[in-house]
């Protein structure tokens, strides 16, 4: 008799949605209170613990879905998954935010970021600042590939240790 076994990449594809709308929904709590620039450990510390939670808890449905067991694979397929559609839906939001909400957020940033330079190094010039800022212009669309990246890398250390913690093998007999 064949058991009816869930789906890692339902599973992947629900949580990855749901974080990616609550993901959105922060970055537009963010932006409605004008803290969109800061990037401060606190934004950043929370964004994790939304991703870890997100992450945990999509392993912890599959697994009772699946009879209370769980293999590390499918952890880290789950883990990998739903970080990966919820990156999606947020390089979609960055996307909308920096070109249709708020057109001038790039130059803002490059702003941001050559005020920091110089207030760290002030042994750089002007025209020094000025130039890296423009190769960092030039390279502007790595950000989403990277951001992907690193979103699927958080994925797979996420999975991972939900996946240690949650496994249970089925018994062989």
């Amino acid at each position: 008799m064949e058991e009816n076994q869930p789906k890692t990449g339902k599973f992947a594809l629900n949580f990855g949605v749901l974080l990616g709308v609550v993901s959105v929904v922060f970055g537009l709590m963010l932006f409605s209170m004008d803290m969109h620039y800061d990037q401060g450990w606190a934004i950043r510390g929370i964004s994790l613990a939304l991703t870890l939670a997100a992450i945990l808890f999509g392993i912890s449905q599959f697994k009772k879905a699946n009879d209370g067991f769980l293999t590390i694979s499918q952890a880290l397929k789950l883990g990998t998954g739903i970080a990966l559609i919820a990156g999606i839906i947020g390089l979609i939001y960055f996307f909308l935010l920096s070109n249709v909400i708020e057109p001038g957020y790039m130059d803002k940033m490059y702003e941001i970021g050559k005020e920091t330079a110089m207030a760290d190094n002030p042994e750089l010039t002007e025209e020094q600042i000025d130039q890296g800022i423009e190769m960092q212009k030039s390279f502007a669309w790595l950000t989403y590939p990277i951001v992907l990246i690193f979103n699927i890398i958080i994925g797979l250390v996420f999975g991972l240790i939900g996946g240690l913690i949650m496994k249970k093998q089925k018994p062989a007999y």
